[in-house]
């Protein structure tokens, strides 16, 4: 479990921290047991559009059978962290309803839990204000128990990481704060929150979407992006959060707020790599994806239905759970030379039937039927959709519980298609069932 040994002769991959990682695999352990995970997940991913009206970003289902939350619970289970609460605020019943389903497993009688954290107005007589706010809002809870150490996460990326590592690094450095940082090009730093660090990784300035970045003193090409992780003592972060609530000029976030603070004080704030705690690396590159876009969420998606995916989601070794619904298998009809059930280059999910259809390159989620005679290619169906008879289907993805009439052509022309459904710049067709009954209704 976890990803290699350091080469501690690499200047980039230690930082100068002269210990094998692989040989404190128990401190570590040790480490994550004294830790509890706050989860922030109550955004809503207005960016994704109708595929966050009605659930919060972090329950949009993701890979034929998870939800994006999944990844950073599993990541923490896999760590050894088993004490986590989660920051629900927009529209969670579906993310709520998921979690009771899917991670209810964990045992209180060995101070294990998931906790859900509604924003409840616990302090002020205000909903969840920022990121900052989220954790300061359950402070009373977070002390009842008495945690050593603070993980913070975003629940809306999907990655593999030993959060274990960073935590440990954390402990090394006598750090105030750790930031958890993906490396990405100098030309996408204006969409993230960058870390200026000098050459050992400690943070000199934080900038939030600079149009002028500061690349990593070891590649000129890269900037630190922060991937809204962040470790804490306990007792620090507490005092950092009072204090900030009181600062009424403040917008109460971490990126904005909380980060620029410590670094203007000279505080001990250090950036974590993802590459030096990724489980999953791919032609060298840690594996991380912000799916916040249709684009995005369609490109992930498609990803999975390569022959060597840069996700590996069939790793015994650290595992993605999820709420297992009870399916029947997968199940193709017919073989005729103009009416077979197949799928080529495709992931499909128990509870599907194809029916005498050809689907290729696309991912179908569970409880999907598609009808005879029907062309569905490079799609993203999400769970329960019908596809009916002679439909076709391209570069589109299709929302919950849609149904898709007989005959109905959708991702040919974009044209018509923007006329009735969503699409991107990219030229991905988002479909859902609301868009349906409109498109319905006026046919009438």
């Amino acid at each position: 479990m976890g990803g290699p040994a350091m080469n501690l002769a690499d200047p980039q991959a230690g930082y100068g921290l002269h210990r094998q990682y692989v040989a404190d695999r128990p401190s570590m352990a040790h480490l994550a047991r004294q830790t509890l995970t706050i989860v922030l997940a109550g955004g809503r991913g207005s960016r994704l559009g109708p595929l966050t009206d009605w659930r919060a970003k972090p329950a949009v289902p993701f890979g034929g059978k998870f939800r994006i939350i999944d990844f950073a619970l599993s990541n923490c289970l896999n760590s050894g962290i088993r004490r986590i609460g989660i920051a629900t605020q927009y529209k969670a019943q579906s993310l709520i309803h998921h979690l009771q389903r899917g991670w209810s497993f964990l045992d209180g009688r060995f101070n294990e839990f998931i906790e859900l954290l509604p924003a409840q107005q616990r302090i002020t007589a205000d909903w969840y204000r920022g990121t900052a706010d989220a954790v300061h809002q359950n402070l009373d809870i977070l002390r009842r128990h008495g945690p050593k150490l603070v993980l913070i996460l975003a629940g809306d990326h999907i990655y593999k990481m030993d959060y274990a590592r960073m935590i440990d690094e954390h402990v090394s450095r006598r750090a105030d704060m750790t930031v958890g940082c993906v490396e990405v090009p100098v030309a996408e730093a204006s969409a993230f929150g960058v870390m200026e660090v000098d050459d050992q990784f400690r943070v000199t300035a934080f900038r939030e979407k600079p149009k002028d970045p500061k690349p990593m003193p070891h590649d000129p090409s890269r900037v630190l992006a922060s991937m809204g992780i962040y470790v804490f003592g306990a007792e620090f972060l507490y005092e950092q959060l009072i204090r900030d609530a009181e600062d009424e000029s403040s917008s109460h976030d971490f990126g904005t707020d909380i980060i620029p603070r410590l670094v203007a004080a000279k505080g001990s704030v250090w950036a974590h790599r993802l590459r030096d705690s990724s489980v999953q690396v791919t032609d060298g590159e840690p594996y991380w994806r912000d799916v916040g876009t249709i684009d995005a969420f369609w490109d992930a998606n498609m990803e999975l239905t390569r022959v060597t995916p840069a996700l590996d989601l069939y790793d015994q070794d650290w595992p993605i759970w999820t709420y297992q619904e009870q399916l029947p298998p997968a199940k193709f009809v017919f073989d005729g030379s103009d009416r077979r059930g197949s799928a080529v280059d495709s992931l499909v999910s128990g509870g599907c039937i194809v029916s005498g259809s050809t689907v290729r390159q696309s991912l179908l989620f569970s409880s999907v039927r598609i009808e005879d005679y029907c062309e569905v290619e490079e799609a993203v169906i999400l769970p329960n959709v019908e596809v009916g008879r002679g439909a076709a289907l391209r570069r589109v993805v299709v929302d919950k519980g849609a149904k898709i009439p007989p005959k109905m052509r959708i991702g040919f022309d974009p044209v018509e298609d923007a006329k009735r459904f969503h699409v991107t710049d990219k030229g991905i067709t988002l479909v859902t069932p609301e868009m349906l009954g409109q498109q319905l209704h006026h046919l009438k």
